[in-house]
């Protein structure tokens, strides 16, 4: 059996995260028993919610315990299978974490799925036809539910998260207002995935003059609203929001490194009745198989165009995700591995 480079999660981060919170070890992969799976890992999705993993404290997902390997979403080929359903060659998705190769018992279900690359590349699977490009459709059609002519509006909307969204809106009639950090990724977000607007908020100093922007690009208001960020952004959307307006909160990257992230008119959510609802997206497997029907159709078809971000070998992985966490990357952050 190979040889194995894994990231263990050494030590947690008081406050900011830092490259030293992680040890790149080696280790042998064990033999296989029946019913398991040996995945040689191509690539390895970086995503924001592994930083709130890597406190100790209360959330929606257990911490990541240490000394241990970090988890998160691979994809890769099988090189040896002791389970009938897969077979060496097959290319799979699955929760392999920050290592080279996983052991899997593929008897669980949903933890190995096989993918088909003849359209989509195998990269993809990790994020526009993967997690986040489900997380993206749950929160517009499930939580967000746009009718044609509406508009909606998406922080971080060049991520993998956002870019789907942005597609998605669009393949249903609406107006998609992005915002995002820096002129190229306004630029993107317009001329390759189709948004109507984007605003950049690296231009705004503070609330009230994203709020300003907000107007210009948004003359109807906001009708529904993705949120991946907080902050000062929150501020600036709730206050052009629609009465009846709905946001699907998924994200809260500017308080990631645990400070407080306060609401300056929380009033507006009783003003303009709003609904805001937060979600998981692996807590709704139920509506993964349609999501993933459109989102794969949408990249084959060339409505959708990701864009990848992408560190060489597992050692870089450290360093890709704590530039992930400050907006360093440009559309799916990942690792490849081989």
């Amino acid at each position: 059996m190979p040889s194995n480079q894994q990231i263990l999660l050494d030590n947690r981060p008081s406050g900011e995260a830092v490259a030293g919170n992680f040890k790149l070890v080696s280790s042998d992969t064990p033999a296989l028993a029946d019913g398991q799976v040996l995945v040689r890992h191509h690539f390895m999705s970086l995503d924001p919610y592994m930083r709130g993993r890597m406190n100790d404290a209360k959330s929606y997902a257990q911490p990541q315990a240490l000394g241990q390997v970090m988890g998160g979403g691979t994809a890769g080929e099988v090189v040896e299978s002791k389970n009938p359903k897969f077979a060496a060659g097959d290319k799979v998705v699955g929760m392999g974490g920050w290592q080279e190769y996983s052991v899997v018992d593929a008897n669980q279900p949903g933890a190995l799925r096989k993918v088909d690359t003849t359209h989509v590349p195998l990269s993809h699977y990790l994020g526009a036809v993967g997690m986040p490009g489900v997380t993206a459709w749950y929160g517009l059609v499930k939580i967000i539910e746009p009718k044609a002519g509406q508009t909606v509006v998406v922080s971080a909307a060049t991520g993998a998260v956002g870019s789907a969204f942005g597609a998605l809106a669009k393949a249903r009639g609406c107006r998609a207002v992005g915002i995002a950090g820096g002129p190229d990724k306004c630029k993107y977000a317009v001329d390759e995935l189709g948004f109507d607007v984007c605003i950049d908020y690296k231009e705004h100093k503070d609330a009230a003059s994203l709020s300003k922007a907000l107007k210009q690009a948004c003359p109807d208001g906001i009708d529904g609203y993705f949120e991946n960020v907080g902050g000062m952004i929150l501020d600036a959307v709730l206050s052009r929001m629609n009465a009846f307006g709905r946001i699907a909160l998924c994200g809260m990257i500017a308080g990631y490194d645990g400070q407080p992230l306060p609401m300056s008119y929380p009033q507006l959510i009783l003003t303009n009745r709003l609904k805001i609802q937060g979600f998981i997206v692996s807590e709704h497997m139920e509506v993964w198989p349609e999501a993933l029907k459109e989102l794969g159709a949408m990249v084959g078809a060339g409505k959708l165009k990701p864009r990848e971000t992408i560190a060489q070998g597992l050692a870089a992985a450290p360093e890709a995700f704590l530039g992930l966490l400050k907006g360093k990357n440009f559309g799916k952050q990942l690792v490849k591995l081989v």
